[in-house]
């Protein structure tokens, strides 16, 4: 017995088996279509996501970056980043001001990551710092004429714009250090805030309670808190505030305020390392990064960003340094103090780490140490001939100069003092510096007058206090005080990078009187 297909003829069975390929090929149909849609979907969407991103990031002109330029480093890359208090596209919301205002630079720091990806150093420039502005582009197209003793964040402000002038402070960078800077970012307010957002906030620590006339001195009344002392996380406004207050800690100086930023930004690079370098991580933080920057026509897509940003993955946080370059008071001004600041800028140019960095860094065998920081002739730098283990002193600032108090406060601490706090006296006249002290506090006053040998002591509280004065151990500071205590190194002025170096890791209450 013959089955029906046995019994068809070969012309049927062969029609047979087209009819079971055509069904095989309507079912591959919308399968293969299926996977065509998804492939163009996920294509597009790629496509999107980069023209999304892309269409965030705003650039920056080159033809204001100067045509005399330093040669290009054949190691290393220095990466300028300016934060700007423009209050332009809804900054003024967040940082106060008028809206028509001309943009200005908070802070500035140049970022050099060295070749091998590993170790990088961040260098502070203080707004005040006196410099040689050289020529910059102006609106119209013509250049300006070179400016010496000018402060460095008038850079920022040449042309009187309300974006500001991001080339000129590049020129202005490359013309104090030496070195060529790479690629220059500007963050403003806004986008500060919303990049906080995204990480979930970030770690800082308060020495005391803060208040609203903390962040702005014009208020007639204290105002409601801002933060408590302490650790706690801070994101968008909040965290604005912290970098931002200046009047409220210490002696007000900007010096102490530079101190700030770094450990924030020490906290935000160790809560993005922590979060992970994961897609679901990245794409966000790219999304609010390019919304929040300002960058040279090097940087001005998705791709040479992301790129960048992954470059910097294995940088690691403990090799991760923040200084200030080496300065001084001159007047209520910040000098650039030589032959510091050309050393450090020497060793970054020649890709070495800074003093105090770690000495394993690659082809650096004796620690790369620079100002003069190299272990040798320490007997002449003072410090060590004085102990201060187990004194206290508070810190009071009796002259018409911001930022000594600050500056004294290093030195002490150098040699072994534990500072309690620092302050304004209750006068600025002070025309000598004086040592106070309590009773049975003469031998640590003593002591204390090994640094300070030009100091008058003073008892204070022997017959009873005496009205507006201090117990204890105070150091009252005059016109006298140059800044550095005889012998001794201090605040900024000598080897900066080995006494102010902070690395990314650190706890964020190290360091808690920031000036």
């Amino acid at each position: 017995m013959t089955t029906p297909d046995q019994q068809a003829t070969p012309e049927r069975r062969v029609g047979h088996r087209r009819s079971g390929r055509r069904r095989r090929r309507g079912r591959l149909r919308p399968a293969l279509a299926i996977s065509l849609s998804l492939i163009v979907l996920v294509t597009a969407g790629a496509g999107w996501l980069y023209l999304r991103l892309t269409g965030n990031i705003d650039t920056f002109s080159a033809d204001g970056i100067s045509d005399d330029r330093p040669d290009a480093a054949s190691k290393g890359e220095n990466v300028l980043v300016i934060g700007s208090d423009a209050r332009t596209g809804g900054n003024s919301d967040l940082g106060g001001g008028d809206k028509g205002d001309i943009g200005r630079s908070d802070t500035a720091f140049l970022l050099h990551v060295y070749a091998d990806h590993r170790h990088a150093v961040a260098v502070s420039i203080p707004r005040d710092t006196l410099v040689t502005i050289p020529p910059c582009r102006l609106p119209d197209g013509t250049w300006t004429e070179e400016q010496s003793d000018t402060m460095f964040n008038a850079a920022y402000s040449v042309g009187q714009t309300p974006e500001g002038n991001p080339a000129c402070t590049q020129n202005t960078v490359e013309k104090l250090s030496g070195l060529r800077v790479d690629h220059t970012v500007v963050v403003d307010f806004k986008g500060f805030a919303s990049l906080t957002d995204v990480v979930g906030g970030v770690e800082v620590c308060l020495p005391q309670d803060l208040y609203q006339r903390d962040l702005n001195p014009n208020r007639a009344a204290r105002g409601k808190k801002l933060f408590d002392k302490g650790k706690q996380n801070v994101s968008g406004q909040r965290a604005l505030d912290y970098v931002r207050i200046r009047h409220g800690i210490g002696d007000g100086s900007d010096i102490g305020r530079i101190k700030r930023q770094q450990a924030f930004m020490s906290g935000l690079l160790k809560k993005i390392k922590d979060d992970g370098f994961t897609p679901t991580k990245l794409l966000p933080l790219a999304e609010a990064a390019t919304d929040a920057l300002t960058v040279d026509p090097g940087l001005g897509s998705a791709d040479k960003l992301l790129k960048f940003a992954m470059s910097l993955k294995d940088v690691d946080l403990h090799n991760t340094r923040f200084v200030t370059i080496p300065w001084r008071y001159e007047g209520s001004r910040v000098a650039v103090v030589e032959p510091d600041a050309g050393d450090l800028w020497a060793s970054l140019k020649d890709d070495r780490a800074p003093a105090d960095a770690d000495a394993d860094k690659d082809g650096d065998e004796d620690g790369g140490k620079s100002g003069g920081e190299d272990g040798a002739g320490d007997e002449d730098k003072g410090g060590s001939e004085v102990s201060g283990q187990g004194v206290d002193v508070a810190v009071r600032n009796g002259t018409g100069t911001t930022g000594l108090a600050a500056r004294a406060a290093g030195t002490l601490e150098e040699s072994g003092f534990t500072v309690t706090g620092t302050g304004n006296a209750d006068r600025t006249d002070h025309a000598t510096t004086v040592i106070q002290y309590g009773p049975g506090r003469k031998d640590d006053a003593e002591k204390l007058a090994g640094l300070f040998p030009d100091a008058g002591l003073e008892s204070v509280g022997e017959d009873g206090n005496e009205e507006g004065r201090e117990e204890g151990l105070v150091l009252v500071l005059g016109d006298d005080y140059t800044g550095e205590a005889s012998g001794a190194r201090g605040g900024g002025a000598s080897g900066a990078p080995a006494e102010d170096a902070r690395t990314a890791d650190a706890d964020p209450c190290s360091d808690l009187s920031y000036g």
